[in-house]
């Protein structure tokens, strides 16, 4: 059943023309057989009847005179007939007067066929064995009456032998005809389907992708040259490839441009260039196949450069994504990734794709992944934005962040999914809360300043008093023992009392250029001897190319003398080392001094505190808790910097000779100074 369809066209066209004569043929052959044997049956009947009644009256002269010789002849005549195969002559009796017969007269055809004397003729046929043969019978008349009757028989077997004939002749003829048409139709099928194949081919060619082909003729007049119109802004004007009927907003004004395609071509069949150029449904088939071509092409052409231009969006997409640090995500109607960037991605620990159609509980913790799975399927419900800033605990401590959603919508206005930007604010968070503390302790540094100023005086007039005392009663007394220990507490709050003006930065500065070398020996020789007594020794490591900064002397040997005594106190009363080292960094513009210690060092909780005012890890009667935050207030007023480390890093190199220590690893701290300043004041500078 499915040969057929798999033929070729052209055996097609073959098959139906071949098939149309056969079928013609084997209808018509049979009826035109059966009316040219019956033709010629007439035709013999009417034949033999002629002859029959020819010889009736010819025979009636030689019977009136009994002429048998004659009357043989004629008999004889008929026999030469060609399909004639008896022929006699019988007297009003029924004696045969004369017959064709050689063998002897079959007496049994005197009775075979009748004719009455007012019949002109009586056919009868008869059978002689194998052989049916026409017998005419006809009376011979005068005019008194009947003489007798002429018998002739025709064969019928000869009349068969002619329709045989002319049947054959008839089948020859429609042989021909087949064999005529089928090579007519040969030649027209290849030719049709030669011009087909050509338009196969050049749909394949479209196929793969060359729509450069041309599959129309290229024979024909163009318009322009047709009509001289001179028209070079028409779109039409130059066109080669296409027919101008196929072409869209031509300038020509027999053309009808209002309608569609079809009006236009109805316009255009009256036009001279179109009843010259146009073809077959075939030429209009390649040239709507060339016409669609170039339209696809041109269509191609537009895609690939929107692709282009869309690839290059998402290129630039991707990127401005990628270098935001923000998390930013999409996530569709079922709550599943469809998209995120770089930053999100490793904060997830997999790569891009591995992200495309994940679930909040496939990238987080169970508690972080229920509290973004809920706000993302209200903002889904809601349709309402979401702009809030969420806490998130994390390996590496509490991190900040501000989230953003916003729904996004279809082209309908159904909410599609959402868009998600986590933000990083943990470091804003911490300068923010770093600002309210600098705030509070600017106002308590206004406070204690304020305080200290007010009690200073009475606490000079006190330790006057005390030391004038001290001089008019016996230095053995109770009484001297007693003014000793008001002048030693009152040296202690005028102490408590500098550190506070200090803190509150209500002290003057006294900068000029000075050694800093010489500056932390001044130090170190005052405190040296104190530090002996306890058991700590001190190692010095100075460069020795004596870096000169511009600085207050004073006050940065205060800050010196507050690193020594908290590395003394880190010994908590056991032998230790104090190791003090500077480097000159020119380069840099920078001097570098570190005091490191080898005593019971500093948790990392309270690492970060050291330097907050009156925070202290000493006992309550061992110190105020400023004297670190006074020392990073005069580095900071010197433009430098202070921080510590504990435990020392080993790449530090304190020297594993130094003794005593404690098991904390102890703590180093470094101060950075600039070696250069800005602006002198007028009177200024002074060497030390």
């Amino acid at each position: 059943m499915r040969i057929f369809p798999r033929l070729r066209f052209r055996t097609k066209l073959n098959l139906g023309m071949a098939s149309i004569l056969v079928v013609m043929a084997l209808l018509l052959l049979p009826l035109i057989g059966t009316m040219s044997a019956n033709s010629l049956v007439e035709e013999s009947k009417k034949r033999g009847s002629a002859l029959a009644e020819g010889l009736s009256v010819r025979a009636v002269d030689s019977m009136l005179a009994r002429d048998f010789l004659r009357l043989k002849n004629m008999v004889d005549e008929q026999s030469t007939v060609e399909d004639v195969i008896y022929a006699f002559v019988q007297d009003k009796n029924g004696f045969v007067m004369a017959h064709t017969f050689q063998r002897g007269f079959p007496v049994d055809l005197i009775d075979a066929n009748k004719v009455d004397t007012d019949e002109s003729l009586h056919i009868q046929l008869l059978a002689d064995g194998s052989r049916r043969i026409y017998d005419f019978a006809a009376p011979v008349l005068v005019s008194d009456g009947r003489l007798g009757t002429v018998r002739i028989g025709l064969s019928q077997a000869r009349i068969q032998l002619a329709v045989q004939r002319q049947i054959t002749i008839m089948a020859g003829l429609f042989a021909a005809a087949l064999f005529l048409a089928t090579s007519l139709g040969t030649v027209f099928a290849r030719r049709v389907t030669a011009r087909l194949g050509r338009l196969r081919a050049h749909a394949e060619e479209m196929l793969t992708g060359n729509l450069d082909t041309i599959s129309g003729p290229s024979w024909g007049i163009h318009c322009w040259e047709k009509q001289q119109c001179g028209t070079t802004q028409c779109p039409a004007y130059g066109e080669t490839r296409r027919r101008c009927w196929y072409i869209a907003g031509t300038m020509c004004p027999d053309c009808n441009n209002e309608g569609n395609f079809q009006c236009r071509l109805q316009s255009c069949r009256l036009c001279a260039v179109y009843r010259e150029n146009a073809g077959d449904e075939i030429q209009d088939l390649a040239e709507t196949f060339d016409v669609m071509a170039l339209s696809l092409k041109s269509h191609i052409d537009e895609l690939r450069g929107a692709e282009r231009n869309l690839r290059d969006q998402q290129r630039l997409t991707r990127t401005i994504l990628d270098v935001t640090p923000d998390r930013v995500s999409l996530i569709d109607s079922t709550m599943r990734y469809r998209g995120c960037n770089k930053s999100f991605a490793e904060s997830v620990g997999l790569s891009l794709a591995e992200v495309d159609g994940k679930t909040d509980f496939d990238l987080f913790p169970e508690a972080e992944a229920e509290e973004r799975h809920m706000a993302a399927r209200d903002i889904l419900q809601s349709g309402r934005r979401l702009d809030t800033q969420v806490m998130v605990e994390t390996a590496g401590g509490e991190r900040w962040y501000h989230v953003v959603c916003i729904p996004v919508l279809s082209e309908d206005g159904r909410i599609g999914g959402l868009l998600r930007t986590d933000r990083d604010i943990t470091d804003i968070k911490r300068y923010e809360n770093q600002l309210i503390q600098a705030q509070k302790m600017e106002s308590l540094g206004l406070l204690a300043g304020g305080v200290a100023h007010e009690i200073n005086t009475p606490l000079g007039i006190i330790l006057g008093y005390a030391q004038l005392l001290q001089e008019d009663v016996p230095a053995d007394s109770q009484i001297h023992q007693d003014l000793a220990i008001i002048e030693k507490q009152t040296q202690v709050c005028k102490k408590i009392v500098a550190d506070l003006l200090g803190f509150s930065r209500q002290t003057q500065s006294a900068k000029r250029e000075m050694c800093f070398n010489n500056s932390v020996m001044e130090a170190v020789s005052l405190v040296r001897h104190t530090l002996e007594l306890d058991k700590v020794a001190i190692v010095t490591q100075l460069d020795d190319r004596y870096p000169i900064i511009y600085g207050d002397p004073e006050k940065l040997k205060q800050v010196w003398i507050n690193l020594l005594t908290n590395a003394r106190d880190a010994m908590g009363g056991q032998p230790g080392t104090i190791l003090i080292r500077t480097r000159l960094d020119t380069p840099g513009g920078i001097v570098s001094l570190w005091v490191a210690d080898n005593g019971s060092g500093i948790a990392e909780d309270a690492l970060k505190k050291i330097f907050d005012p009156f925070y202290s890890t000493k006992a309550v009667d061992k110190g105020t808790g400023l004297g670190l935050s006074v020392s990073f207030g005069i580095i900071e007023d010197h433009g430098g910097e202070i921080h510590a480390v504990s435990p020392i890093p080993e790449e530090f190199g304190f020297p594993v000779e130094a003794k005593g220590g404690l098991d904390g690893g102890g703590t180093v701290f470094e101060v950075n100074l600039p070696l250069d300043h800005q602006v002198h004041e007028p009177g200024e500078p002074e060497k030390e």
